[in-house]
């Protein structure tokens, strides 16, 4: 390749950048080439040529950049191209330099026009600032002023708007404070919210005592405050005063200002107690005036109608309740409907808002002088009981109602004559006694001890209940001492006497009426315990009396028996007489055991065993000196022992039905036969000792005098077996 002769538009072109190219160029020639080139460089200006031409490297990108730019110009490579081709570019070289020079030229006249305008600028700003100036020194004092002006009138908006907000927070307007202490003016919301503003204001008047430049600022408003929260209290203890002698219970829709009023004057204890107690007393009045009229028809004056909650269509109790259970009946449900009307009435006073009046007395007694000059501040601020202060309020308000009960029910029991109704009007008693002192206790207990209960009238019903109980008690021993003289001795059947029969019938009335009760089921069996010590053990205690008088023992054991057993049959029936039940049949055991030892002595008499059986009872069979110790006995010689037997054999045919026939007046022939059974099997035991001991002894005499065994033996004078016993007597 380096042979071949070179291109002549190469040669053009790398002629155009051989001053660029030679140093370059040379670089990359061989070491020969190299050497050539130097040696012919100063000789020959086309051999440099040539050789300039030759040493031109294609990866040279100045080189690369020249014929690019031959190609985009498209320039033919011809002699006259590569002629023109240096002028061609020089010339386009000088264009462009002048085009530069005349773009230089119009920003050199721009840049002459701005530098004018930028003097006429300056001018003008030196000018106006000349003015501004001024201007600035002629109305600086002006502003200055104007300022000081602007710093007081805020200064003076701020003391304005502190003396406002002031005046609203701690000073009471005249329309307010007329609203709050005159009495013409209603009590409405408008009187709450004043008054709440007042003790608001009363309570941050602490922080108006610490100011320095006026001390006497807070003492003042809290003196005129303070007055003024006073009247605003009297004139509401007045107007609940005033409702309160108008307020309808009978329509109980009592208003939620009423409410209000009481909740805010439970701040006063003292005023909210005098309110509690004029009403109290007023209900009582009402009350007891109803009560007067449901019973006669007729109110205080006499005139008919219907006072308080009484309806002119009911008729009075005393002339529809002739019978003196329903009187005491129909007069104790009027109470209890009057007083769960007036709980009803009452409730949305206490319980609704209950927290409310609590936390207004606690204020009220931690607020009280005297309250906290005592120093007693842990026992008087007890927690408000809601329900206690209702169920107080609602005993206040039955107190004439009680009284007057009491009056009425205290006549129907002193007239009554009959013991069974005596104990009906005490059971109602009591039933009613319970359903009070739920109702005005809270109390889910179902004791009969009520002496805990401080409602009046609990404790009226209580009294009542206990005067019947001992006008019940007072009847029945009267009716046993009327039956003194027929404690004379048992019937000849040993039934029941007709005072015992009287009796027993009266006493299941009577636990008919107690099982009723609402007595609780731990303290029904000792609550019904004094009653039967009043309604049985009399009866009984005559019935034993009776026994005592018997023409025999078996008959007065037999007479006992049956009572015992007909009162034991009667208390079985009621789970409330267990304890009763459980001593009668320990006292019913006691007599049979007794009759059981009769039968079993019948026997041993009858039979003419029992001296045998008792002399040989402490033998033993087995033992030889018992042996000897018994064929020595004079009960076991031949003549008395074959009596004996005889005794025996005429005694057996028929001594089981001679044996149950004494016992055949026992009203329980199964426990009869039972009895009797027990006693033959005893004696049946006892024979059995005594047969051991005759066969013994027989052996014992036998081995001794073996000769003489043709004798009779204690066996062949008493023959008898145990065997052959128990089949005639079962």
């Amino acid at each position: 390749m380096a042979s071949e002769a070179p291109n002549p538009l190469q040669l053009g072109a790398v002629n155009l950048g051989s001053d660029k190219t030679d140093s370059s160029s040379a670089a990359v020639l061989s070491p020969h080439t190299q050497k050539y080139a130097s040696a012919i460089r100063g000789n020959n200006p086309l051999a440099s040529k040539v050789i300039s031409v030759l040493s031109a490297s294609y990866t040279d990108a100045e080189f690369r950049d020249s014929l690019a730019l031959l190609d985009e110009r498209q320039t033919r490579n011809n002699a006259e191209t590569r002629r023109r081709l240096r002028l061609d570019v020089q010339k386009e070289v000088i264009d462009s330099n002048g085009e530069v020079i005349a773009d230089f030229g119009r920003v050199a006249e721009q840049l002459r026009q701005i530098g004018s305008t930028i003097a006429k600028l300056n001018k003008t700003y030196g000018a106006m600032k000349s003015e501004i100036v001024a201007s600035h020194s002629a109305t600086k004092p002006v502003l200055e002023e104007a300022s000081c002006l602007i710093s007081k009138r805020q200064n003076v908006d701020a003391r304005w708007k502190l003396l406002g907000a002031f005046v609203n927070h701690f000073v009471l307007s005249e329309d307010e404070t007329a609203l709050l202490t005159q009495t013409a003016e209603p009590v409405d919301d408008r009187f709450f919210a004043i008054l709440n503003k007042a003790k608001k204001i009363l309570k941050d008047c602490e922080i108006l005592l610490g100011f320095e430049d006026n001390p006497s600022l807070g003492s003042e408003i809290m003196t005129q405050t303070s007055r003024n929260i006073n009247n605003g209290y009297q004139k509401l203890y007045k107007w609940v005063q005033r409702e309160f002698k108008s307020l309808n219970l009978e329509n109980p829709q009592i208003g939620s200002t009423m409410c209000h009023a009481l909740r805010v004057l439970a701040e006063r204890p003292s005023l909210f107690q005098s309110c509690l107690d004029a009403f109290a007393g007023a209900r009582e009045s009402i009350l007891s005036d109803a009560f007067l009229v449901a019973l006669t028809g007729n109110d205080e004056t006499g005139t008919k109608g219907a006072r308080g909650n009484i309806q002119p269509s009911v008729k009075p109790i005393e002339m529809t309740a002739h019978d003196p259970l329903r009187y005491v009946g129909d007069m104790l449900a009027w109470t209890h409907s009057a007083t769960v009307g007036e709980r009803e009435a009452l409730e949305s006073l206490f319980v609704a808002d209950g927290g409310e009046l609590a936390r207004g007395l606690k204020e009220g007694r931690e607020n009280d002088v005297w309250h906290l000059v005592e120093g007693d501040v842990d026992n008087d601020s007890e927690a408000f009981d809601p329900v206690g202060a209702l169920n107080k309020l609602v005993d206040h308000d039955l107190a004439g109602v009680a009284s007057l009960l009491r009056q009425r029910v205290q006549q129907v029991v002193q007239a009554n004559e009959n013991t069974i109704l005596a104990f009906k009007l005490a059971n109602l008693l009591n039933f009613y006694r319970l359903t009070f002192a739920k109702l005005l206790s809270g109390s889910r207990r179902h004791s009969n001890s009520t002496e805990q209960d401080n409602s009046n009238l609990v404790k009226t019903l209580v009294g009542l209940e206990n005067e019947a109980m001992r006008h019940f008690r007072s009847l029945v021993r009267d009716h046993v001492s009327t039956l003194q003289t027929s404690f004379s001795r048992p019937s000849v059947d040993c039934a029941l006497p007709e005072f015992l029969q009287d009796g027993l019938e009266q006493l299941v009335a009577i636990m008919k009426t107690y099982d009723t009760s609402l007595a609780s089921p731990e303290s029904r069996e000792s609550g019904f315990a004094p009653i039967l010590a009043e309604a049985l053990d009399l009866y009984l205690a005559g019935c034993e009396k009776m026994a005592e008088k018997a023409t025999s023992d078996v008959e007065g054991l037999v007479f006992a028996t049956n009572c015992l057993m007909a009162a034991r049959e009667t208390l079985a029936a009621y789970d409330f007489t267990t304890t009763r039940v459980s001593e009668l049949q320990a006292a019913i055991d006691t007599k049979v055991t007794a009759l059981a030892e009769y039968q079993y002595n019948l026997f041993r008499e009858q039979s003419s065993t029992g001296a045998l059986c008792d002399a040989l009872a402490q033998l033993d069979s087995g033992s030889k000196a018992d042996l000897q110790k018994a064929v020595k006995l004079d009960l076991l010689q031949p003549q008395a022992l074959a009596l004996c037997s005889q005794r025996l054999d005429d005694f057996l045919p028929s001594a089981l039905m001679d044996a149950v026939k004494n016992l055949n007046l026992l009203q329980d022939s199964r426990l009869a036969r039972q009895l009797t059974e027990e006693a033959a099997e005893k004696f049946c035991v006892d024979f059995e000792h005594v047969e051991a001991i005759l066969e013994a002894a027989d052996e014992m005499l036998l081995a001794e005098n073996e000769e003489e065994s043709s004798k009779a033996t204690l066996r062949s004078l008493f023959p008898r077996t145990t065997i052959e016993l128990r089949v005639l007597l079962s």
